[in-house]
């Protein structure tokens, strides 16, 4: 047969076969996911993920593979008695006996009927090359290893889920024997058979194909599981259900080894919104931000904001032709409804901002501003992106700035000034390893005006943003005990006209956090400090503006004008700006 027919045979083949009407979910976060550099999670972490991912409403969750480490045990041992999974089927992960071994005998097979669970899944060698190479047997013995294992563990009264091994390598190289290893473990009795893209080699029409040929050769259900390697995780996910697949195996924000695994988030979105297949309860898609972000929490990763459906700026809009379009038609510039995935939209503030932007930005924080002050805003904010400012990432300065619009002043307290020292006594070394012990001292001391009253406090870090923050510490969380509530998790620093050296221009990024809510603030100057300064006093501001703090001033407040270091008007913006400019020129 040619190739033209050989394609028109495979192509008629996959127009008959029918998309599935549903597709079963299979996390494997708690196992999989872990194996990215980075995460190392605590049983209660997995305790919590695991009440995330059946909040979510995914079929089966991978606990982990019992009898390889203690935390595992620990979890296997904790989890029946410590959580009521109400969607969720908790599976256990081993592999298949040893070369030549017994079943009756084999510990990971019996820790596998031990753990619990009533779902086992087990990993075999689908490759010739591997079970020639790594497991150095024959063929043969190959076959029988998968068949055995499966054939024990249903007479333990478990289903089996048999996760092949390089099955898209091996079925390229030898698709007789990776069929041969497949229709072992089917007449054995396992439930699934899942096809795994180990290497993560694959792309979507390999895929498309493979998986295509073995739902036409067995009646077993099939499954995929897929890495990340060549970036089409997800696409290879799609093409494997469009063949016929209907499981899929992946993890939340696609976390695992190298490039990860295939993400679920995106997958479950895709299969339920836009193909029309079941995933997840429809009532539960709406938890899929979240659950998202709650796990980024756990693994303590940063949430992508540019991930699909989910991330911060899955729906934002920066150009002020989309926004234009947006406040007349929703659905202008948005695939789906936000909401449906439990996401929202999200207008992004910058110099490419025109009145519609800040107009819907400003109905967004329920502020009233008339045409001055929209126009105001729109001419601010494009000066002083120009100096530097990057609003887009700074989301708590940008909604001060736009108070301050409105006519809002910031009522927890007053700059007078504020004084940074550092005292380095290690002797000449320039270089910290060059010294047996580095002895840094700095310390800060700022002079403020709180509902009428000087204050004068001083603080010590081991930095100035440390020893500022530990001096604001000082003077306002007796009076704010909201204050201490407010963490500061995250700091950058960027030089923005490097040929200018040591007098360049920085801008200072800071992220904080208040429980489940987390902010951005920025700073802007030739001076780090002065930088630093603006973007830690807008962050405490917001915090507790947002944590519902309304000092009540019952003393006159302080008459002096508004130092450039309390960032917290657009007047005081505009002399950060000024001097900027000033120092830069």
């Amino acid at each position: 047969m040619s190739t033209a027919e050989t394609q028109s045979v495979d192509q008629a083949r996959s127009s008959s076969r029918a998309m599935p009407l549903a597709v079963e979910i299979y996390d494997t976060t708690l196992r999989d996911g872990s194996q990215l550099r980075g995460i190392s999670l605590t049983v209660q972490d997995k305790l919590r993920i695991a009440v995330q991912l059946d909040d979510l409403g995914v079929h089966y969750i991978e606990g982990g593979w019992p009898g390889s480490n203690p935390k595992d045990d620990e979890f296997f041992a904790r989890v029946g008695n410590e959580l009521s999974l109400q969607i969720s089927t908790l599976v256990a992960f081993g592999s298949t006996r040893r070369v030549k071994g017994r079943t009756d005998e084999d510990l990971t097979l019996s820790n596998l009927v031990q753990s619990g669970t009533k779902v086992a899944c087990i990993v075999g060698k689908c490759w010739d090359y591997h079970v020639l190479e790594a497991l150095r047997t024959t063929l043969d013995e190959g076959v029988a290893m998968v068949a055995d294992s499966v054939q024990f563990l249903v007479k333990q009264g478990m289903r089996v889920f048999f996760d092949a091994e390089h099955f898209f390598d091996g079925y390229r190289d030898n698709p007789e024997y990776s069929l041969a290893v497949l229709e072992a473990a089917a007449v054995a009795g396992a439930d699934r058979l899942v096809l795994c893209d180990t290497n993560g080699g694959s792309l979507p029409n390999d895929v498309e194909k493979a998986v295509g040929e073995v739902v036409d050769y067995l009646d077993t259900p099939v499954g995929v599981h897929l890495h990340n390697d060549t970036g089409c995780g997800v696409a290879n996910a799609l093409a494997g259900v469009r063949a016929g697949a209907t499981q899929v195996q992946g993890t939340i924000n696609g976390y695992g080894e190298r490039t990860g695994n295939c993400n679920l988030v995106p997958i479950i979105a895709n299969l339920s919104l836009k193909l029309g297949v079941q995933t997840v309860p429809a009532d539960r898609l709406k938890r899929l931000t979240s659950v998202s972000h709650h796990v980024a929490e756990l693994v303590n990763f940063t949430p992508d904001p540019q991930q699909p459906y989910v991330g911060s700026s899955a729906f934002a809009h920066k150009a002020g032709l989309h926004t234009s379009a947006i406040s007349r038609r929703p659905d202008a510039y948005e695939h789906i409804d936000p909401s449906d995935v439990g996401n929202g939209t999200r207008f992004v503030v910058s110099e490419m901002a025109g009145r519609s932007t800040v107009e819907l930005k400003a109905a967004e924080l329920g502020l009233e501003l008339d045409g001055a002050a929209v126009g105001e805003i729109v001419d601010t904010l494009k000066n002083l992106e120009h100096a530097g400012y990057h609003f887009e990432v700074a989301d708590a300065s940008l909604e001060l700035l736009m108070r301050a619009a409105a006519g809002w002043t910031q009522p927890y307290f007053e700059l007078e000034s504020f004084r940074v020292s550092t005292e380095h006594r290690s002797g000449t070394g320039a270089r910290a390893w060059n010294e047996v012990a580095v002895d840094m001292d700095t310390e800060a001391t700022v002079k403020l005006h709180v509902q009428g009253e000087r204050i004068v406090a001083t603080g010590e870090g081991n930095g100035p943003v440390d020893a500022l923050h530990a001096a604001l510490t000082v003077a306002l969380a007796e009076r704010y005990p909201e204050f201490r509530s407010i963490l500061l998790i995250d700091y950058k620093v960027r030089v923005l006209d490097t040929a200018s050296g040591t007098a360049a221009v920085t801008r200072v990024i800071v992220d904080s956090s208040m429980g489940d809510q987390v902010w951005t603030t920025i700073g802007v100057s030739a001076n780090i400090v002065e930088a630093s300064w603006q973007a830690l006093v807008d962050s405490l501001v917001y915090g507790l503006l947002h944590a519902g703090v309304s000092p009540q001033s019952s003393k006159q407040q302080f008459a002096g004008e508004r130092s450039v270091g309390s960032r917290s008007t657009s007047a005081s913006i505009q002399s950060s700006l000024s001097q900027s400019s000033h120092a830069k020129g």
